[in-house]
Formats: C-alpha cells, sequence, structure tokens
C-alpha cells in the first residue's frame, strides 16, 4: 500500500468532490492497519488542507497549464507539502510521491520534474508567494476580506493561528475526579499537561496522544473537548429539577458535560437534526455512564419534537460558518464558500425564533457559536433583541473573551483556545406561550 496514494485519494475526495475531510478520513484509515501508517496519512492530508492555497499557488508557478486529472494534482500537492512541512527526508518524499503514481505512467515523469524543480527554485517560489495575499496565509480571498472587516488589529494573528496545529485538550469529569487529580494520572503514565487558566476543568496537553493512552478514558474520567467549548455548560447556570434542551447537539460534548457538573437534573433533551450525528451522542453518553432523551430534529420546527413543557435553560449551538474552529477543520478553507455566511445567519434567526417560545418565563437561552464573524454573532443577537420584546441579556463575567455590545466573542487562540461566541439572553417573567406551527 503506497500511503500518500492514499492520501491523495482522500484530498481529491475533498477539494474536487466537496467531502468532509474527517468523513472520507475515517473510511479510509479503516482500511489501514498500522497505527503510524493512519497517522502519517492524517498528518499529510490535514497538513496538505491546511497550507492548500499556499501549495496550489506553487503548483500552478511550476506547471505550464493547470492539470485535468485531479488525483495527479493532489499528489503534486502532497509532494510538495512534505519537501516543504514535513521531516521527511526529501528523495524519500520524491521518489514515493512519485511512485503512488504507478498505474498512470505519463504522470511519474510530470511529478517528478514538479517536485525536483521546486527543490531547485525554492527561494524564489516562496518569495514569490510571499507577495500573494492568497498564497501568503493560505487563506482564500473573500475569508480574508471578511476577517480583515471585522477584526482589523486582529486579522494577522487570526490567520496565522489556523494554520497552526490546535492541542488537545481534555475535560475532566469533576465528578470523579479533580482537575489536579488527573494532571497527576497523567505524569505518571509519562504524559505532560497543564491546567488551563481560562476553565478549570480543561486541561492542555503537551502532545496530542491517542485517547487509549489516557488513563481511564473507558471509565469516562475524561472526554476530549477544546476548553472554549467546555466553557458552555458552566455559562448555562444550571440547578437541580432545570428542564433542559440542547440543541444542534451532535456530537454531544456539551450535553455531557451539562449532565457532568448538574447531574440531578429533571431532564435534559438533546435535539439533532443528522440522525447518524445523534449516534455519537449516544455513544458518548454511554461511555460516561449519563442519561439524556436523544431526538432527531430540526429546530426551525420545534412542533414536531416538542412535548409542549417548556425548558428552565436552552442551549443553542447554533449551525454557523466554523470559522473559529479551521485549525481544528483546515478543510474549511477549501469548502467553505461565501454564500453560505448569509444563508446560515438566516438559519441561525430562523432558529432563533422558532426556540424562544420553548423557554420558560425567567429562563435562559445560551447562544453559541463556533464562529468569530460578527453578522453570525453580536450583529445576530442585536437583531433578536430588537425584534423580540421579552427578551434581555445577560451579563457574561469573565477572564476570557473580548466584551462585544452583545456577549463576548473569543478569538482563535486566545488563551489557546478554538474562536467561540458566547451570549446569555434572558426571558421576561411576564411572557406569554405562543408557538407557531
Amino acid at each position: 500500500m503506497n500511503l500518500r496514494l492514499v492520501a491523495a485519494k482522500i484530498i481529491y475526495k475533498v477539494i474536487k468532490e466537496g467531502q468532509s475531510l474527517p468523513v472520507v478520513l475515517d473510511k479510509s484509515l479503516s482500511k489501514v492497519s498500522a497505527s503510524k501508517d493512519r497517522a502519517f496519512i492524517q498528518a499529510i492530508c490535514y497538513g496538505t488542507l491546511r497550507y492548500y492555497h499556499y501549495l496550489i499557488f506553487i503548483l500552478n508557478q511550476l506547471l505550464r497549464k493547470p492539470l485535468k486529472d485531479g488525483e495527479v494534482e493532489a499528489l503534486a500537492l502532497i509532494g510538495l507539502y512534505q519537501l516543504k512541512f514535513m521531516r521527511v527526508k526529501s528523495h524519500a518524499a520524491v521518489s514515493e510521491t512519485v511512485s503512488a503514481a504507478n498505474k498512470k505512467p505519463w504522470a511519474k515523469g510530470l511529478l517528478n520534474a514538479v517536485l525536483r524543480n521546486y527543490q531547485r527554485e525554492q527561494p524564489s517560489l516562496e518569495a514569490l508567494a510571499n507577495k500573494n495575499k492568497v498564497a501568503s496565509c493560505s487563506h482564500p480571498e473573500w475569508m480574508v476580506d471578511l476577517l480583515t472587516d471585522d477584526w482589523p488589529q486582529y486579522v494577522d494573528a487570526i490567520l496565522e493561528e489556523n494554520n497552526q496545529k490546535p492541542p488537545m485538550v481534555l475535560r475532566v469529569n469533576q465528578g470523579l475526579i479533580s482537575t489536579e487529580a488527573y494532571v497527576q494520572r497523567l505524569q505518571e503514565v509519562g504524559i505532560s499537561a497543564t491546567i488551563s487558566d481560562a476553565c478549570s476543568s480543561a486541561i492542555v496537553l503537551q502532545s496530542p496522544v491517542p485517547v487509549e493512552q489516557l488513563p481511564e478514558f473507558r471509565a469516562g474520567l475524561v472526554s476530549v473537548q477544546d476548553t472554549a467549548a467546555q466553557l458552555a455548560a458552566g455559562l448555562l447556570d444550571t440547578k437541580p429539577g432545570h428542564r433542559v434542551l440542547d440543541l444542534c447537539a451532535a456530537p454531544g460534548g456539551k450535553t455531557t458535560h451539562i449532565l457532568e457538573l448538574q447531574p440531578e437534573l429533571k431532564k435534559l433533551i438533546a435535539v439533532d437534526i443528522d440522525a447518524s450525528r445523534l449516534l455519537s451522542i449516544t455513544e458518548n453518553l454511554q461511555r460516561l455512564k449519563l442519561n439524556a432523551d436523544c431526538i432527531t430534529g430540526d429546530a426551525t420546527q420545534p412542533s414536531q419534537w416538542w412535548d409542549g413543557e417548556q425548558f428552565d435553560r436552552i442551549l443553542l449551538d447554533a449551525p454557523c460558518s466554523a470559522m473559529g474552529v479551521i485549525r481544528r477543520h483546515p478543510d474549511i478553507k477549501v469548502l467553505r464558500r461565501e454564500d453560505d455566511i448569509g444563508k446560515l445567519q438566516d438559519l441561525q434567526q430562523s432558529i432563533l425564533d422558532a426556540v424562544w417560545p420553548l423557554l420558560k418565563p425567567g429562563g435562559m437561552l445560551l447562544y453559541v457559536t463556533c464562529s468569530i464573524l460578527k453578522q453570525e454573532n453580536e450583529q445576530q443577537i442585536s437583531a433578536f433583541l430588537s425584534r423580540t420584546s421579552d427578551a434581555s441579556e445577560l451579563p457574561i463575567n469573565s477572564t476570557w473573551g473580548i466584551e462585544r455590545q452583545h456577549g463576548k466573542q473569543i478569538l482563535t487562540g486566545e488563551k489557546g483556545m478554538d474562536g467561540f461566541y458566547y451570549a446569555c439572553l434572558n426571558k421576561s417573567n411576564n411572557s406569554r406561550l405562543s408557538v407557531d406551527g
């Protein structure tokens, strides 16, 4: 099995067919037996997509005309990625990438020439790339423009953070063990880690490790979840006897954290529109020995699944552009389109309006996105408050995030976190129940 060819086929499916990298990787890696081979393929795929816009610029300088064969193009990209960014011996990177085109003899000479020419011309090619707006930061131009408009003073740091490998962060089940005690457990097995200063349940590993190496992972002592995502359960401020609704809940990280922090809820209902992704919530609940009602349902149509009893708390983890988690999902830079943003904004508005009646008077809705775009975040909340007479905003008192007119914004990389937005919305006690549909 040529590992570069496996990686190229994965890259092709993402770039040319628009498939999600994690989905394609899962299917492809299930056929690779050795863990080191799986790790190598994963590293090439994530890295090539992380630097896709840089690599495709370089490749186009080395070609007389664009390649029509998408798989060969993918091989050229991963070859360039190895030479520029990986600690692979250059002769191995070239020879193994070229041999991956064994079934396409015409492509072997072309790949060899491209990679050899890159080695010879690397300084001048890189100088050219550094002068190009898209190639220099390896982001699509529309994305750079949006981020520049929203965060002119932070944009360079955001773009740089998006191209970094993210840390592996654990969430400690504090009902079973203290964060400090689990750090000690990690040290005993040779895993270096520190406690986040943004969230007491979060442990940041010095280097990623397979979950099988984590002490008592299967017993539910820890879960893998970024620090910024861990903030949601605490902000929700649940009390014993509360009914809680977790919307757009898959894969269930926030669902399980809510239950860990408050085991005496009356009920927690987790809703997601994707039945297959809902299975991941069930699997997480089972591993952690927790209980919730999992429902496949459309958040814009609560009349199809709601039992009519209002909730004390609603967590709306709204569908969004995911522009705050690009470092974890570099395929976003390839798959996301500029016109997606307006569509997602409309969907967020529809969900907010649809589920607000499900909240009890005096209750709280926590609006969350993993986006750093203002139109999905503070502007969305501003519009909602202006059209919703019984809604008001509760302040978020924290040492993290940038205070906005509405809510708090975490920019990618702040305290090592992913980019997230939070806003707490309170419902006045004189509200009346009215549900459309």
